[in-house]
Formats: C-alpha cells, sequence, structure tokens
C-alpha cells in the first residue's frame, strides 16, 4: 500500500473512530432524555469542528451542550418527549383494543414519530450558538418533506442505531455518533454548491468556440494544386536528341577539318590566325 492511500484510510477511520466517540458523549449528555436535542446539537458542532481542522475536544463539546439548552433546548426536549409518548400510548390502545381502523391509524402515528425524530436531527445539526430552537424546526421540518433523499439516508443511520441496540445494548450508544453522521452528510448536499457543467466537446473543440477561419484548400489536378504556379514548365516531347518545339540550331559549315568562323588552335608567332 502506497503511502497516499494509507494516509487517505487514515484520515477516514480517524473519522470513523471520531463518530463513535461523538456517539458516546451524546448518550451520556442525553440520559434526562429532555437533553437529547442539545446533546445531538453539541454532537454535530463537534464534528464538524474535528473535520474542519479546528480546536476539538470533551471541553468544546460541554460548553456547546450549554449554549444549545440556553437557546431552548430545554423546550424542544419536553415537546419531544411528549411527542414520543403519545405515540406510544396510542401504539398500546390500538394493541390492547381492537378499535375499527386501528392499524391505519398506528401506521400514521409511527410516520409521525418517524419525521418529528428526523425534524429534530435535521435542526440539532442546523444549531448554531445564539440561533433559537424554534427558528430551525420549522424549516427543518420543510426539509424533512422536500428532501426525501436526504430524509432517507437519515431513516437508515436510524435503522442502524436500532439495529445495534436490538443486537447489543453497549453499541446503541457509538451508532448515535453515525446516525449524527448521516444526518449532517444530508444537510451538507444542501448547502453545498452545484458545480459547473463542462461543455460538451465536439470532434477535438469545445462546442460555443469560434471556429479558426481557414481558406478551403484548392482542388488538385494531376500532382498539383489548381491555380499554384507550376515550379517548373512542363517538358516538351523529345523526339530524338533534342526536344519538340525547340529551334534547331544548325551547325556550322566544316571546312577542312576545322568550323568556319572559328579561331585557329594552333599559331605560327604566338598570335593566332584568322581564317
Amino acid at each position: 500500500m502506497s503511502a497516499r492511500p494509507r494516509g487517505r484510510f487514515l484520515a477516514r477511520f480517524e473519522v470513523f473512530a471520531e463518530c463513535l466517540l461523538t456517539g458516546v458523549w451524546i448518550a451520556v449528555a442525553a440520559l434526562p432524555l429532555v437533553t437529547l436535542p442539545a446533546a445531538l446539537a453539541a454532537g454535530a458542532a463537534h464534528l464538524r469542528r474535528s473535520t474542519g481542522d479546528q480546536q476539538a475536544g470533551l471541553r468544546f463539546f460541554a460548553a456547546d451542550l450549554r449554549a444549545a439548552l440556553r437557546d431552548g433546548g430545554w423546550s424542544t426536549g419536553l415537546g419531544y418527549a411528549a411527542a414520543l409518548a403519545l405515540v406510544g400510548a396510542d401504539l398500546a390502545l390500538v394493541r390492547a383494543l381492537p378499535v375499527p381502523g386501528g392499524r391505519p391509524t398506528a401506521a400514521l402515528a409511527a410516520l409521525a414519530a418517524l419525521w418529528l425524530t428526523v425534524t429534530l436531527l435535521r435542526a440539532a445539526t442546523a444549531w448554531r450558538p445564539g440561533l433559537r430552537w424554534r427558528s430551525l424546526l420549522g424549516p427543518a421540518a420543510r426539509r424533512a418533506l422536500r428532501d426525501p433523499a436526504g430524509s432517507l439516508l437519515v431513516v437508515c443511520g436510524l435503522a442502524v442505531t436500532v439495529v445495534s441496540a436490538s443486537l447489543s445494548v453497549p453499541l446503541a450508544p457509538p451508532a448515535l455518533g453515525i446516525l449524527l453522521a448521516s444526518t449532517l452528510a444530508a444537510e451538507h448536499r444542501l448547502t453545498a454548491p452545484p458545480m459547473a457543467p463542462a461543455p460538451p466537446v465536439a470532434a477535438h473543440r469545445s462546442a460555443g468556440a469560434a471556429p479558426t477561419p481557414c481558406a478551403a484548400a484548392p482542388p488538385v489536378v494531376g500532382n498539383r494544386s489548381a491555380g499554384a504556379v507550376p515550379p517548373l514548365a512542363p517538358p516538351s516531347h523529345v523526339v530524338g536528341n533534342r526536344s519538340a518545339g525547340a529551334a534547331p540550331t544548325p551547325p556550322a559549315p566544316v571546312v577542312g577539318n576545322r568550323s568556319a568562323g572559328a579561331e585557329r588552335v594552333g599559331t605560327t608567332d604566338g598570335a593566332p590566325c584568322r581564317a
């Protein structure tokens, strides 16, 4: 394994371990149940700091927990606990008495409890110090309905927590960190800026770019382009040992052993003699 994949694996495992540790902190802080929303908000803030290379730790988690309680976490926890108690009473009543239409009512009550849980989780991940919970619950409830893919991601994290708790109770606290991480991922999908689409490329050239003007190639006639200046004149047909169409050069008359009009090669006293 090379150094780069090894470092990437260690970084991802560190985030996973931080999620498990954060789940344990949330479980301890949410033991009274009414402090569950504030504990989830403090855990979300801790995960954001730890993944953003900021100072994080138990001291910062405790400070965020106190701030979330002051911003209305107590009342939110009381309302959530009351809603869960009402749903539980409805399910118990339907199971104990054969009420007409009891099963559809129980199913609707279970869906309402699930929607309230998703809303609470999404509001907790959107909390920042100084924000009131009343201003967070309404938008979170609308996001839970308008973003079904993100809500399904939160429900999957909730299912992992429930299955872990059913298999072994000590596995439930660390699974809370995984549930919170899935909620953070669902919220990040809505806040991440969309990537600009790349322009389509056609024939090694980007669409929309101005084509480079180029002159049309002249038609080729024979072995050269039409309109181009020939480099050499075409050779004429050769008849015998000379070119056809060329003016014949008449030979000079020969007188004796030399040509007429030509200078004599030999001399008598150093001066040339003419015929």
